[in-house]
């Protein structure tokens, strides 16, 4: 059978599972306590006819060993969920095996009556591996057969139904097993869910509010400037009025994000990042339109453009950026310090976009200085990416 990544083996089609013990109990079900009575009302029904016998027959040698098998064999059936645990995992090979045998000698002292011994092989097949459970449960049927033969008995009626209801509980047990391992991935599936939408709002209000807050600090240093210098408080007073829009758009992005409504568009990053590197004082060469870019990428690169001329602002230093874009590829080269990439959240969220549309994501320093930020799309991985529209919406709004 095809093996894929990250599936769950169930059932008992792989090697492993054969020879795995009963997963933990994760959800609800029996206790020890609560099986203690379960217990008692499955054996009384077999048990007290035979105390019955013993009581108004007489008791002989014989009977009275029968009468002590008894009493310890429901005493295993009742008490044996406590021989489960994890760290007494030898105990529980050792309790099934010594249960398999009082059950076998019930059986031969009490005219081969293979009934009793449906209590053993139920415990064994829910509390041993199936390969195991198979292979004692299977073996103790057959030595019944075989005694069954040996004596003459030609009646196999009451060794069929045993063995029909043991392979049933066998079954049943291997239920129990799948259930218990799917629960098992249910809480981890959950588990990896919850880490995912953190990553993901993470990495949102990182290259919203990075590029914002960034914008907001560069055009109130420069307002602060002109107010120093007492000169041209109108240009002042502008930047201020831009700053206050920079709050309210970022607070609105805010709750966009938090409510998963998220509007980027490539052509409202390229204005955004005209006038944040304006607001620098940063020479800017920006496409005038984006309609050569791919719609199904435009979304994707509206985000490369947010986060390289937030880095340009923040870290660079340069004088100049320019911006190239085509098709399936987008292109942010400065002129500022360079040096060596550093896979922060800003690269790492921008490799995770990318990777997602099956595209990459390059940082370089060019030979004559500087830094560039390259994103690329094959064209054979555009082809099975549909066109994504420029929102998401997912119910709700803050």
């Amino acid at each position: 059978m095809k093996d894929y990544p990250g599936r769950v083996e169930t059932g008992l089609n792989s090697r492993e599972n054969w020879w795995a013990d009963m997963p933990p109990r994760t959800g609800r079900g029996p206790r020890p306590g609560r099986w203690a009575v379960l217990g008692l009302a499955f054996i009384l029904p077999s048990f007290i006819p035979a105390a019955v016998d013993l009581a108004t027959d007489g008791v002989t040698g014989k009977e009275l060993v029968i009468a002590a098998l008894l009493i310890f064999y429901g005493a295993c059936y009742v008490l044996f969920p406590l021989s489960l645990r994890p760290s007494r995992r030898k105990t529980t090979y050792v309790f099934s095996v010594l249960m398999l045998l009082v059950g076998l000698a019930l059986v031969f002292l009490h005219d081969n009556n293979p009934y009793i011994l449906i209590y053993a092989t139920a415990v064994l097949a829910f509390t041993l591996p199936p390969a195991w459970a198979l292979i004692l449960d299977g073996g103790a049927l057959l030595l019944v057969l075989g005694v069954h033969l040996a004596v003459g008995k030609d009646d196999f009626g009451d060794l069929i139904a045993v063995t029909s209801i043991t392979a049933a509980m066998f079954f049943m047990a291997n239920l129990v097993r799948a259930v218990r391992k799917l629960e098992a991935a249910n809480r981890e599936i959950a588990t990896l869910a919850v880490a995912g939408e953190r990553e993901r709002l993470a990495r949102d209000l990182h290259d919203i509010l990075g590029h914002s807050l960034t914008t907001i600090t560069v055009k109130a240093g420069l307002a602060r400037r002109i107010l120093e210098s007492g000169k041209d408080d109108s240009r002042a007073l502008q930047e201020i009025r831009e700053v206050e829009g920079l709050t309210r758009s970022a607070l609105s992005d805010i709750r966009a994000t938090v409510s998963e409504y998220r509007e980027v568009s490539l052509s409202a990053e390229v204005a955004g990042a005209r006038a944040a590197l304006r607001a620098a004082e940063i020479d800017a060469d920006l496409p005038h339109a984006v309609d050569n870019v791919d719609p199904a990428l435009q979304r994707t690169f509206g985000y490369v453009l947010r986060e390289a001329v937030t880095n340009v602002l923040r870290h660079s230093g340069a004088k100049r950026v320019k911006v190239r874009l085509g098709k399936t590829w987008l292109e942010v080269e400065d002129d500022g310090d360079g040096g060596e990439a550093m896979a922060g959240n800003g690269l790492r969220g921008l490799t995770e976009r990318l990777d997602a549309v099956g595209g990459t994501l390059t940082a370089t320093t060019p030979p004559g200085g500087g830094w560039l930020v390259r994103a690329e799309v094959p064209e054979s991985a555009l082809r099975s990416v549909a066109p994504a529209p420029l929102s998401e919406p997912a119910g709700g709004c803050a």
